[in-house]
């Protein structure tokens, strides 16, 4: 698809039709893909992009510098490109094998019980090294605060985000959440805010909990690009959603990301404290604030309704947008997945040989999680009608 064509919407039909396995597929192999097209060219303006690549990008690209990814970037030797998934996807799935573990919601101390332990005492495949090491090698500096607070620290895990980098850390890794909540919004942003106290304080948060809240809402049967827009401002609090909602406004006068690049960018400066300059955040960046917000999640947003609900659309527009394209295209993904939009097989299928990662099981592993969650919480529903009859509430709904 070029930056002028026309976008085609969802078809009305298939969000409704779409299956729990299908949506939760869609989302995970889709915040992957995005994932990998969006580390390429991750830190970088439009306008470099564009100069760099002699147009816009349009799928897997190789690394920014070439054959020289190894010592361009001294302190970040990573192997961005050519397929390569990032940090946000390493997360995301050692996020779905604490639920693969636990069975059950989660919350902060399933982090410190789990999760940490994953990071630091099971080696993998890392694809931006080329070799097998622990996930605490790659992981950025706001997720390694993971480790140092609540394994070296312990600290109590529903407080241990506080003091963090405010950035979009905890909301990169969330859709897992908001698939084990399908279908109920308010529920994925409860468990996501949770979850995240763990990681991350203020916006940051936020961010988490409104990123869920959204995935789940793009499960409910007959959901739009519109419809999960209204459910994340239903929740979404202070300056994540003024910043939502300017964006989205913006958003909503464009049908092609080619024009909207700008005009996103311009909706949600006021609210992003990195600044304008990426690679040299201004001195106010990154600080708890009530005010303000992180860029990824209102631009993913804004992308989504840009391209109607189309993955390749929403993905591309992320990806080319610039700045932490990374983490954007990875929440647009994963929204436009768990809509119904299907995945490029041929994206899929790359990013999947490049990485040396299935990114099929996973999806089968939540799946699975989900269901049995919601036989729990049906259950627990019940008992709780039961009791709260018997000592003279309402009757059981039956």
């Amino acid at each position: 698809m070029t930056p002028t064509t026309p976008v085609t919407p969802l078809p009305p039909d298939h969000g409704t039709t779409a299956q729990l396995d299908e949506r939760v597929t869609g989302a995970l192999v889709g915040a992957a893909v995005g994932d990998a097209l969006g580390g390429p060219v991750e830190g970088y303006s439009p306008e470099q992009i564009l100069e760099r690549h002699g147009g816009r990008v349009h799928g897997v690209v190789g690394p920014w510098s070439g054959d020289a990814w190894r010592t361009a970037r001294p302190l970040a030797p990573y192997h961005k490109g050519d397929g390569h998934v990032t940090d946000d996807t390493l997360m995301t799935h050692a996020l779905v094998r604490v639920y693969g573990t636990v069975r059950d919601h989660l919350d902060a101390y399933a982090i410190a019980e789990h999760l940490v332990p994953d990071l630091i005492g099971n080696p993998r495949w890392i694809p931006e090294l080329e070799a097998e090491a622990l996930p605490l090698q790659r992981i950025f500096l706001a997720e390694k605060w993971l480790v140092a607070r609540l394994h070296y620290g312990h600290v109590d895990p529903r407080e241990a985000g506080t003091g963090n980098i405010v950035n979009c850390g905890a909301a990169m890794y969330t859709a897992p959440v908001g698939l084990v909540n399908a279908a109920n919004p308010a529920a994925a942003y409860a468990e996501a805010l949770d979850i995240a106290g763990a990681h991350q304080s203020s916006y940051g948060r936020e961010a988490a909990g409104v990123l869920a809240a959204a995935v789940a809402a793009a499960c409910v049967p007959g959901a739009t690009p519109q419809s999960v827009v209204s459910a994340a401002l239903s929740l979404a609090k202070d300056g994540t959603r003024a910043a939502i909602e300017a964006v989205c406004e913006v958003a909503a006068r464009h049908s092609e990301f080619e024009s909207a690049l700008a005009p996103l960018r311009a909706a949600v400066a006021p609210y992003d404290t990195v600044g304008p300059d990426y690679r040299a955040p201004s001195l106010g960046a990154r600080r708890p604030s009530r005010l303000h917000s992180i860029e990824e999640l209102p631009v993913a947003l804004g992308m989504l309704l840009v391209s109607g609900g189309d993955f390749r659309h929403a993905v591309l527009g992320s990806v080319n947008y610039g700045r932490d394209c990374d983490s954007i295209a990875t929440m647009a993904g994963a929204l436009a997945g768990a809509l119904g939009s299907p995945v490029p097989e041929e994206w899929a299928k790359t990013v999947a040989e490049a990485s040396r990662l299935d990114l099929w099981e996973p999806a089968a592993t939540l799946t699975a999680v989900a269901r049995e969650v919601f036989e729990r919480d049906v259950r627990r529903r019940r008992a709780h009608e039961e009791a709260f009859t018997a000592i003279g509430g309402a009757g059981c709904s039956g």
